[in-house]
């Protein structure tokens, strides 16, 4: 159903339920609850699946049904069966909490706290997990399991000043600083996590750890590994386990692949090796290809239950920042006896594939192996020998090159989402400083391991699919439609067409992309594709991979810096019978909350990667504060917008309040900003000079100005082509004032 439609209500199949039954099933669970188990208490299985979804969506549409987290569904206007909650100041009658997290636009509802057996065990700012029921028209909880601190901690540079110190918050976000009551050893300039105490412009806070000089080399990952939570220590426990299992022997029942030339490919600053490949010519078959992907055998040395499984699945994925790794696995394992380094035998999970001159997969076959690496090369020593047709390893190079041909036939038929988006690279000097940032490269070798990574993720879903096995699946859905006609406004602002009616495929996004290739907004039509894209997740139910254009997709090939990958070795050497370390029924069971929390790691690691970035951009950039750059403007809001240095990236805010006396209006769906008296107009995409006039590496923000300052004597701006018919009004409906 469509958001502002007048809503008919579909012809029901004789099992789908009313909502009043939908209703009163999930106000007698205990726990949380989704899609998934209301369909299952129902007895809705295939396409009626549809309709249920259908149905779901609407009583949300309608305020009976809310969205916690994981996708859990709560009556409206209501609580999560399970949440997390933080407790309030403890009366004499017991302890009250409040869910930590409320962003309703009302006062969060007071929850009284059930303490059980263990009574004064919590007190205020404790957060805790806890089981939600309603009595007497309120609330009570159930804690569950107490929850680290950790989030309420502020990081933040110690500062003093002449009433005392204060904490100089790096997110960037923040809107104040806060009184320090007590800085412990720190000293003013040190980098430091603060416990926060009270709330709002009032709050004060106390030291809890020195991290050290915010301006040292190396320290800008460290911010963002504490901003966000990152688990970047391991206990005694899972480094004892780890170095434990190295021990293990390979044993005598895995398959001999010593034989094969496998290499790896991987950027030349790699710190483990977890994908191998090999392939030939099939000597039966002309033009068909044998190719096999060998992958470190992680699930052998890391068993479930295990003090390193937990604290694997805790961290969900290794975060990589340019002066460091935050792994998922020790070293002992990720940078050694897991890592498939240049000839040393190691385990792997082979996916042998047989391949046909279109680059179908005709058959796939999985088994535990010992192989021999004979190097790890780097994509671009891989693609200069391609490019010479000379090198010691061509003999192995060349066939892999030939069975990918094949392979991009199969892909070009699937017609992929095709974004070229340009990715920066940090390079560090030996004392950690920046020695340039620059933009990656994209080669042939790239999209090479690309396919066949791709192709063994496929066959390691497809081969669980056999076994009716349990799968932890990489989903990505179609764009809604929200955002397909947010799409279609921006684009006609070009003068470009977008059909709404149509079959939405990844194809259809690359005929735009192509339609205006060459442009001078094609940059930044390609980000707006991005944005319209949802977000690919994990999931035990299998919804298909849109931008890849595959009905089926699993991660397999990363166990060492992916838990996902991990839980789907463990499910083929179940289903498979390929020996120890196979996925238990308990953790089957279990797969939709490891999907839930490791879709919310990886979140968590791509924007702690984002964040250091512009850490590494902001400092790059302070010492040409002053400087007019070459900039494209990302973003335009009624305060003002945003620009981002040509070449360079590094968002800053040009505030509406600098562009001069003139007043300027905002026209929300164009996302324009057009003087009234001069037609000046700031869109997205538009490129001009600006001025930087502050570089903050400690949050990683950016400010710009008008080159002569303030918006004095502006002369007027170039028109920016918006695809605006003749006659149109300059300003259109809905605008919003811009401040001044």
């Amino acid at each position: 159903m469509l958001r502002g439609m007048a809503r008919r209500e579909p012809e029901k199949p004789r099992n789908l339920p009313s909502r009043e039954a939908i209703l009163d099933w999930i106000k007698g669970q205990q726990g949380a609850v989704g899609k998934r188990e209301i369909a299952r208490a129902f007895g809705i299985h295939g396409p009626e699946k549809i309709l249920l979804k259908a149905l779901l969506k609407d009583m949300q549409d309608e305020g009976l049904l809310d969205q916690g987290p994981g996708r859990s569904l709560h009556k409206g206007g209501g609580l999560p069966r399970v949440t997390v909650l933080r407790l309030l100041e403890s009366p004499e009658d017991g302890l009250i909490a409040i869910p930590d997290a409320w962003d309703r636009g009302t006062p969060p509802p007071h929850i009284r706290l059930i303490e059980g057996k263990r009574r004064g065990a919590l007190g205020p700012g404790d957060r805790v997990l806890a089981r939600i029921e309603e009595q007497g028209g309120g609330y009570v909880a159930f804690p569950m399991k107490t929850l680290a601190k950790t989030a309420e901690f502020v990081l933040g540079i110690l500062r003093k000043e002449a009433l005392g110190y204060r904490l100089v918050p790096v997110d960037k976000k923040a809107r104040y600083d806060i009184s320090v009551s007590d800085p412990g050893d720190a000293s003013p300039g040190d980098l430091v996590l603060a416990e926060p105490q009270g709330r709002g412009p009032h709050q004060h806070a106390r030291v809890v750890e020195i991290l050290g000089d915010p301006f040292a080399p190396r320290a800008f990952s460290l911010i963002a590994i504490h901003a966000k939570g990152i688990p970047h220590r391991f206990d005694d426990a899972a480094l004892e386990d780890a170095e434990t299992v190295a021990r293990l022997p390979l044993g005598d029942d895995r398959e001999d692949l010593r034989a094969l030339p496998f290499l790896t490919i991987d950027p030349a600053d790699a710190r483990d090796h977890d994908d191998a490949v090999w392939a030939s010519p099939d000597p039966d078959n002309a033009g068909y290809f044998k190719a096999i992907v060998a992958i470190a055998d992680v699930s052998f040395y890391v068993r479930p239950g295990t003090a390193i499984d937990r604290a694997a699945r805790q961290r969900g994925n290794s975060v990589y920042f340019p002066d460091r790794v935050v792994p998922m696995l020790p070293e002992t394992l990720s940078a050694d006896v897991c890592s498939l380094v240049e000839g040393e035998d190691r385990g792997v999970l082979a996916c042998h594939l047989d391949i046909d001159p279109e680059g179908k997969v005709l058959h796939q076959r999985f088994s535990r192996a010992i192989i021999r690496c004979i190097t790890n090369i780097a994509y671009e020593e891989a693609q200069a020998t391609i490019t010479a047709d000379e090198g010691e390893y061509l003999h192995v190079l060349k066939p892999l090159w030939e069975s990918w041909a094949a392979l991009k036939i199969a892909r070009a038929k699937r017609e992929p989402l095709a974004l070229e988006l340009p990715e920066r690279r940090v390079r560090l000097d030996e004392q950690g400083r920046i020695a340039s940032i620059e933009l990656r490269e994209h080669l042939d070798a790239h999209q090479v391991i690309e396919d066949f990574m791709i192709a063994a993720n496929v066959a390691a879903a497809k081969a669980l699919e056999a076994k009716k096995a349990p799968c932890m699946y990489r989903d990505h859905e179609t764009p809604s439609r929200e955002k397909l006609v947010a799409l279609r406004d921006y684009l006609e602002t070009f003068g470009q067409n977008f059909a709404m009616g149509q079959v939405i495929k990844p194809a259809t996004f690359n005929r735009i992309l192509a339609r205006v290739k060459g442009e001078e907004y094609a940059e930044q039509v390609s980000e707006q594709v991005l944005r319209s894209q949802t977000q690919a997740y994990y999931s035990p139910e299998n919804k298909g991979h849109f931008g890849l254009s595959l009905g089926s997709y699993a991660h397999f090939t990363s166990p060492i810096r992916r838990y996902s990958d991990l839980v789907v070795h463990r499910a083929l050497v179940a289903a498979y019978k390929l020996g120890a370390g196979g996925l238990s029924d308990a953790d089957g069971a279990a797969m939709g909350r490891t999907a839930d929390h490791v879709s919310m790691t990886e979140r968590r690691a791509m924007e702690a990667e984002r964040d250091t970035i512009d850490r590494y951009v902001a400092a790059f950039l302070s010492t040409r504060v002053g400087e007019t750059l070459a900039t494209r403007i990302t973003g335009v809001a009624r305060f003002g917008f945003f620009a981002q240095v040509v070449g360079l990236g590094g968002d800053g805010l040009v505030p509406v309040s600098t562009l001069g006396e003139e007043r300027f209006l905002f026209d929300e769906d164009a996302r324009v900003l057009e003087g009234i008296e001069t037609g000046t107009r700031y869109t997205v995409g538009q490129r001009l000079d600006l001025r930087l006039v502050e570089a903050n590496p400690i949050t990683g923000a950016l400010r710009f100005e008008l080159p002569l300052g303030e918006g004095e004597n502006r002369p007027r701006q170039d028109r920016v082509r918006t695809g605006r018919r003749a006659g149109q009004s300059r300003i259109p409906k809905g605008i919003r004032r811009g401040r001044r």
